[in-house]
């Protein structure tokens, strides 16, 4: 709807008034409605407040929220209450402003104030001025950090920390096709979004309630005329309020099914359903989880089959001049000849499935949906006439669902991959095709009455309703791998939390076992795990494929990822609720920290967690990865190692293979999981509880928050949070977990805990609700135990009520919490022990483990049977641990002087049947392996 003008002089009125926050007036008829909930809770409204709209002239205010106004002109005078492709909701609660008017003559001067910012606009009260918005009428004041910085229409922002792009399609590290779109947040402190041109919605009813029944919200255009319809973000260096603003005008990030944080499999591959099957039993024998089988185009009929069918012109395209296959609807009954059957048995197997799409040349003749769909638009299926792919058209669209799509669904097709890479316009002007598909295809499952899920590009502002993003087919290299914990992240700044990227890179071919390892490694700690590659018989992703130790890596890499879930999925909910993303930049919550924008590689992982993945190659000879680690304030404990930093600070750290740098916060409580072959194989029983140490006088809590994984009650108040407190009081900490909060259908009545203490001493004793709780035995049953590498203590809690609350109190000797610097890194140091230990077990005859190594490399083993020796045993260990470090620096030294003697000690022991060049050079790379692992031990 469009508001006729009052006459600016009217505004007079509003002399230095304030905008109070009494009852609003009834909105005008014709006015867009708001969606409702069954609880009769609005969602969206797209008309404002009248009370936050003020109209000058040709313009129009209004005031979102104190760093949030829209500002529209309009030559006609008419203004734009429709919902847009970005805005959906502008009916927020009513903001404290200020505005008045003072003239001149005929100039008048308009000024609007909020808590943070001050608008200006100059009205020339002349029959033929326009008053269109430009840089001598308009400007906006706010502070940044304590400087006053003034906007007007036309600056440049080149401090804007942008957003994404559409598609990562070839590209090599950061060289995109595509030029990434500025962000919501800046570090000027200001971004403007401008709206103009953008289509809009001929309805904000986005609840649904109806099914398929309910009404559609569809396309129209703007109207005619000169028009400006800008939001101006002047939100400083608040980032965190400028997104969870916006996901209050521009709609949620919806949370994803659970099933899709687990691991995806997708390849450009025609598979038969045997190979399928063979990949699955593959996955499931070598014990690595799975939950989404994505197949690409070859589940459909192919350009070849086409062509002996008489299909496609001299050059290979199909009527809609596309490649001839590229696009499909119809199985490929060659390589699926019961495509029901092989669904059934992939669901049997507990997987979800996803068919590829390239949509745009419509639906051909020899669809099996074609008769229907062409009838249905008007064509004679007897001419042969393909259907256009006119998806802003609505009855194509309603058809294109209930005769292409909808029976594949019905087959077991659980979602789309949406691969659109062809025109980049629609019909309708201003509409953008990925955009588009993407609403239409996600809002068709929310019609569906499903929890959607959308596997696609990005399409623009606004996009962040429709998720997930796929980020297309990168080049195979470690400047790819480097580049993309700093693309997921920024994305964060346009509400973009869920890019798929094709972990391992897409082409050109093989990928050499350390980058494809550090790939999924990343993969695991960012929004979706999904690996992928091209049609190349050199190209491989099944992971128990490579060799050792790369094949173990990957797969104890999955089952972190799926041991993380009850964490993932409580962060991922929390993006929903706040907008925002639980994989974030750091300048989220340290924006005055230079280092948080520069260190480009690291981000936050949820609240409790910063990721630094090892994006680069290792030294060949020692195998470690080296590189800067900036730390912001605050207490952090390195996972891998458990040695703890005070930040800010910047350090240099080394990691083998087997490690991925995360940092958790002093103090964190992170959730886990039992290890599990997919999402919801068996219930979240026990609920792993890991509270990292906290320091005396100190508490801190986390929830966990858990739904059906599937429905869409969630956005209903159909789900359960699980309260965890640890409280440290001198030598005791105290850990409450429970009772749960709220219900859904199929919640656990009943469930155990297993509380872990990593990187701490073990406990004098332990209770759970008052009753003492034993020592368990060497086989580590029958009470709490005590694992040594890690120095985790591990109290099982049995099974009672979720509505009951568990009180366990671990107790440790006098004096231990003050001396937890003891065991910094300890963890760490048995790592590079043990791989120093099997360096050497390599170079025989020349040299061997020596005691001292073994002695000190066997400090955690001994600490997990006699952990109440720790104080002794943590004691010898620091005065061994030298020792050793010599003792292995004697022995390397003493092993390359006995190379002379190498030669004919293994002729003798095996003749002329080996290459003896290449067995010095082995071990003499041994032996410096083993010297800089030692060395390391000293960082």
């Amino acid at each position: 709807m469009r508001i006729s003008l009052f006459h600016f002089a009217a505004i007079g009125l509003l002399f230095g008034s304030t905008i109070g926050l009494s009852q609003a007036p009834q909105e005008q008829a014709g006015a867009p409605k708001a969606t409702q909930h069954s609880s009769g809770v609005a969602i969206t409204n797209p008309v404002a407040d009248p009370r936050a709209v003020v109209v000058v002239g040709k313009a129009r205010f209004t005031v979102l929220t104190p760093e949030m106004i829209r500002m529209e002109w309009a030559a006609d005078g008419k203004f734009e209450d429709h919902a847009s492709f970005v805005f959906i909701n502008r009916r927020l609660a009513l903001p404290k402003f200020t505005s008045r008017i003072e003239y001149a003559g005929k100039i008048g001067v308009f000024q609007l104030k909020t808590e943070a910012l001050e608008l200006s606009y100059t009205v020339d009260g002349a029959p033929d001025a326009k008053g269109m918005f430009n840089a001598n009428n308009l400007s906006i004041k706010l502070t940044v950090e304590g400087k006053q910085v003034t906007w007007h229409p036309g600056m440049t922002d080149d401090e804007n920390l942008q957003g994404t792009t559409r598609t990562l399609d070839g590209a090599r590290g950061g060289k995109t096709r595509e030029p990434i779109e500025p962000g919501l947040v800046s570090r000027s402190g200001w971004a403007l979004v401008d709206d103009s041109t953008r289509p809009l919605f001929d309805s904000a009813n986005f609840n649904f309630k109806e099914g398929e029944n309910s009404p559609w919200p569809w396309v129209i255009e703007r109207p005619a005329g000169e028009r400006q319809d800008w939001y101006f973000f002047g939100y400083g260096h608040d980032y965190r309020k400028a997104l969870g603003d916006y996901v209050k005008v521009a709609g949620r990030i919806p949370l994803p099914p659970r099933f899709a944080f687990g691991a995806w499999w997708s390849r450009y591959w025609d598979y038969s359903d045997q190979e399928i099957e063979e990949i699955i039993r593959g996955f499931r024998e070598n014990s690595t989880p799975l939950d989404v089988f994505v197949i690409d185009m070859g589940w459909h009929i192919s350009k070849e089959q086409l062509k002996a069918l008489g299909y496609g012109d001299a050059h290979g395209l199909d009527q809609s001049k596309h490649d001839l296959g590229w696009s499909g609807y119809t199985w490929n009954k060659e390589l699926f000849p019961d495509p029901g059957g092989f669904l059934d048995r992939l669901h049997a197997d507990h997987l979800k499935t996803s068919l590829n799409l390239h949509p745009a040349s419509g639906i051909q003749p020899w669809e099996a949906s074609y008769p229907e769909m062409a009838k249905a638009m008007g064509i004679d299926p007897a001419t042969k006439q393909y259907v256009p792919y006119d998806i802003t058209n609505k009855k194509f669209a309603e058809s294109y669902f209930k005769y292409v799509l909808h029976p594949l669904e019905k087959q077991g097709i659980d979602f789309w991959w949406l691969d659109w890479q062809q025109e980049q316009n629609t019909k309708m002007t201003g509409v953008k095709p990925t955009w588009w598909i993407n609403y239409v295809q996600f809002t068709d499952q929310q019609r569906e009455g499903k929890r959607p899920l959308l596997f696609h590009r990005w399409g623009g502002l606004g996009n962040h309703r429709y998720q997930i993003g796929f980020s297309g087919d990168t080049v195979s290299v470690w400047d790819s791998l480097a580049f993309q914990p700093w693309f997921t992240s920024t994305a964060a700044n346009v509400g973009y939390a869920y890019w798929s990227h094709d972990i391992g890179g897409h082409m050109p071919g093989a990928v050499e076992p350390e980058l494809l390892t550090r790939w999924v490694e990343f993969g695991a700690f960012s929004p979706i795990l999904r690996t992928h590659t091209t049609k190349n018989p050199e190209s491989e992703r099944r992971i128990w494929a490579y060799p050792e130790p790369f094949s173990s890596i990957l797969r104890s890499t999955f089952q972190l990822r799926y041991e993380m879930q009850p964490y993932i999925y409580t962060e991922a909910r929390r993006t929903y609720d706040s907008g925002i993303a639980f994989l974030r930049p750091l300048y989220y919550d340290w924006p005055e920290a230079n280092e948080a924008y520069e260190n480009k590689n690291e981000y936050l992982f949820g609240d409790n967690m910063l990721v630094d993945p090892v994006v680069t190659p290792s030294d060949k000879q020692s195998g470690l990865a080296t590189g800067k680690v900036w730390l912001p304030k605050g207490e952090w404990i390195e996972w891998p190692t458990g040695k703890h930093f005070t930040g800010p600070v910047s350090i240099d750290r080394s990691f083998s293979i087997d490690q991925i740098p995360v940092y958790v916060k002093a103090g964190s409580i992170v959730p886990m999981q039992p290890e599990m072959n997919y999402t919801g194989e068996k219930p979240v029983d026990p609920l792993i509880v890991n509270v990292w140490p906290l320091d005396p006088g100190t508490n801190t809590s986390y929830s966990v928050y858990e739904d059906s994984g599937v429905a869409e009650q969630y956005q209903r108040g159909a789900f359960t949070r699980t309260p965890i407190k640890a409280t440290q009081t001198g030598e005791t900490l105290r850990v409450e977990i429970g009772p749960v909060e709220g219900s859904f259908a199929g919640m656990l009545k009943e469930r155990g805990y297993k509380l872990q203490l990593p990187a701490d001493w073990p406990p004098a004793s332990v209770t759970v609700n008052s009753v003492a709780v034993k020592q368990a035995g060497p086989t580590g049953r029958g009470g709490w135990s005590f694992e040594g590498n890690t120095l985790t203590t591990v109290i099982p809690v049995a099974s009672r009520s979720t509505a009951s609350k568990v009180v366990i109190e671990v107790r440790r000797a006098a004096g231990l919490t003050a001396r937890r610097r003891e065991l910094d890194g300890f963890n760490g140091l048995m790592t590079r022990l043990r791989a120093t230990y099997d360096a050497l077990n390599t170079t025989p005859p020349l040299a061997a483990p020596p005691d001292l190594l073994i002695n000190a490399m066997q400090s955690g083993d001994r600490l997990g049977y006699h952990p109440e020796d720790a104080q002794k045993e943590i004691a010898h260990f620091h005065e061994v641990l030298p020792q050793a470090q010599n003792a292995v620096t004697k022995v390397v030294q003493d092993g390359k002087e006995r190379l002379d003697r190498f030669g004919q000690e293994m002729h003798h022991e095996a003749g002329n049947t080996i290459d003896m060049q290449t067995e010095k050079q082995k071990r003499v790379d041994a032996l410096d392996r083993a010297e800089k692992l030692v060395a390391d031990t000293g960082k």
